[in-house]
């Protein structure tokens, strides 16, 4: 059976130890074994990264640029072949696979811009004849921690900008479905990265506290579930480190009473349910504003739920696939059957869904409450599946508060024709991300990611100009060219003479 290794200095690296089972979710068969690292085959890609860094962040930001340039081009050319890889191993549909690589390529575009944002300020005269300029220099190091559900675009969002800013760059993807992370650093190879800029160490936690210890690893990026999230932000940080940590998120979707009904409907359908729910930015909440409102939507969501097609992840006309594995179906299944148990109305049962020829995979049918309550645990946590969950609310203001008091604060979207309704929804709610008639509101990748409250821990977020900030350090530098005319005169004992301009802080007047 396949074994997937690491990639370390360049080349795919087999190391003696345990293995961790990848599973193919349509057919709920193991399909392969990945490779746990540990804290020494994360010693052996540390060595590589310290030495292949320093000649790459000397080498031009243009020139760095130019090999993501044909990253991207390779990715490209290799798409079809990544997405299936992708959707064998995490279940998503082709079409939703591709979109994954697609987002991903979004942010390696923006990093070949990069040159551009690593420019530093200059003062002219900030003092008699003193100039002031900054450098942004790389942090050196760093490393990524991502999750199962989008194994190429979080890698991408992370190391494409490292990269650039002429950092090495060792990533610990999810062990669930390692083989396109692999992929993508044989593609960085063949592009022209130097070996040891991009590496892989697969492992579990024995890998993850390797990667927050470890002293030579500058920055920690990382993207999971918010115990979790916070856990490695703590970790790392007592380490010395600088991290941003993303956690889970419980997204709500607020429709006003003059929302487009048939465009509320048709947006939940991809934003609840694509990717079988596995996504931080999916849309498990709605709250239709007054009975009328929600009435009327759930008169319409049970039918298009109905309309939904389950299949395998290379089924074309399939909405979504399986979810990841037997443990994370066992899971979501217990959040149904709590909602259940908390007196929720269970409108839509997806559990026991069975495809035929494949009742072994790992298939949620999509599930639909109503009359869930903010007191209820199935609302305050993440559920991570194919499950939406109707709360109502009396008035604008009770939409407000809902996500605004919720622990998580990724994102939020607002259905309405009025813009002075969804500019004061914009400008109140207390969440990091907002959407205004876009149910799924993932910036784009010149702008930046990131939650508020448990959905992110660190103060800059992910990509964008923020990205270009959490990857490089600033170095500031104050100087001065005196004309010499007083300077090398020396006194009769041969000491050097003081001069009259002597050098005055803090004001330099």
């Amino acid at each position: 059976m396949r074994v997937i290794d690491h990639v370390i200095a360049g080349e795919k690296t087999a190391t003696d130890g345990a293995t961790g089972a990848v599973f193919d979710p349509n057919r709920g068969e193991v399909q392969a074994h990945v490779r746990l690292g540990t804290a020494a085959d994360l010693d052996r890609a540390v060595a590589a990264a310290q030495a292949a860094q320093p000649g790459w962040a000397a080498t031009n930001p243009q020139k760095r640029a130019r090999v993501l340039f044909a990253f991207k081009q390779l990715v490209e050319a290799n798409m079809q072949e990544l997405a299936e890889l992708l959707s064998s191993e995490h279940g998503k549909v082709i079409a939703d696979a591709k979109g994954d690589i697609q987002r991903g390529l979004d942010v390696i575009e923006f990093a070949c811009g990069v040159p551009h944002l690593l420019k530093g300020d200059y003062t002219q005269g900030a003092g008699p004849g003193i100039d002031v300029y900054s450098m942004r220099l790389p942090v050196g190091i760093g490393a990524g921690i991502t999750p199962f559900n989008f194994p190429a675009m979080i890698p991408m969002w992370m190391f494409g900008v490292a990269i650039a800013c002429g950092n090495a760059f060792i990533l610990k993807p999810s062990e669930r479905d390692p083989s396109v992370p692999v992929r993508l650093a044989e593609l960085m190879l063949e592009a022209g990265a130097p070996e040891g800029i991009l590496q892989v160490v697969h492992g579990d936690k024995t890998v993850v506290d390797a990667i927050l210890d470890h002293p030579a690893i500058g920055a920690v990026s990382f993207v999971g579930s918010s115990d979790i999230a916070h856990y490695v932000y703590k970790r790392g940080v007592a380490a010395g480190k600088r991290v941003q940590a993303m956690g889970g998120a419980k997204n709500h979707g607020i429709v006003m009473p003059d929302a487009d009904l048939d465009q509320v409907v048709a947006d939940l359908a991809g934003a609840a349910f694509g990717s079988a729910g596995e996504r931080c930015m999916a849309l498990p909440v709605v709250v239709p504003v007054g009975d009328k409102t929600a009435e009327a939507l759930r008169e319409k969501l049970i039918p298009a739920i109905a309309a939904l097609r389950v299949g395998v992840s290379t089924d074309a006309e399939a909405h979504y696939g399986p979810v990841v594995n037997a443990q994370h179906k066992a899971r979501v299944e217990g959040w149904i059957a709590k909602g259940v148990e908390e007196g929720a109305e269970l409108v839509v049962d997806g559990r026991g869904f069975s495809l035929q020829g494949h009742e072994r995979g790992f298939f949620i049918g999509p599930t639909l409450f109503d009359h869930v309550t903010p007191q209820m645990e199935s609302y305050r946590e993440e559920i991570f599946g194919p499950v939406l969950q109707i709360v109502r609310a009396n008035d604008f203001e009770s939409a407000v508060r809902l996500p605004s008091e919720h622990q998580y604060g990724n994102g939020v979207a607002i259905f309405t024709r009025n813009g002075h309704a969804a500019r004061e929804f914009a400008a109140r709610v207390n969440v990091g991300m907002v959407g205004i008639n876009v149910p799924i509101p993932v910036p784009v990748a010149y702008h930046s990611f990131g939650g508020w409250k448990r959905s992110a821990f660190g103060d800059v977020n992910q990509h964008g100009e923020e990205g270009v900030r959490f990857w490089t350090k600033v170095k500031t530098i104050t100087q001065r060219w005196p004309d010499g005319s007083a300077m090398g005169t020396q006194a009769e004992d041969g000491a050097a003479a003081r001069t009259q301009d002597a050098f005055v802080i803090p004001t330099m007047g």
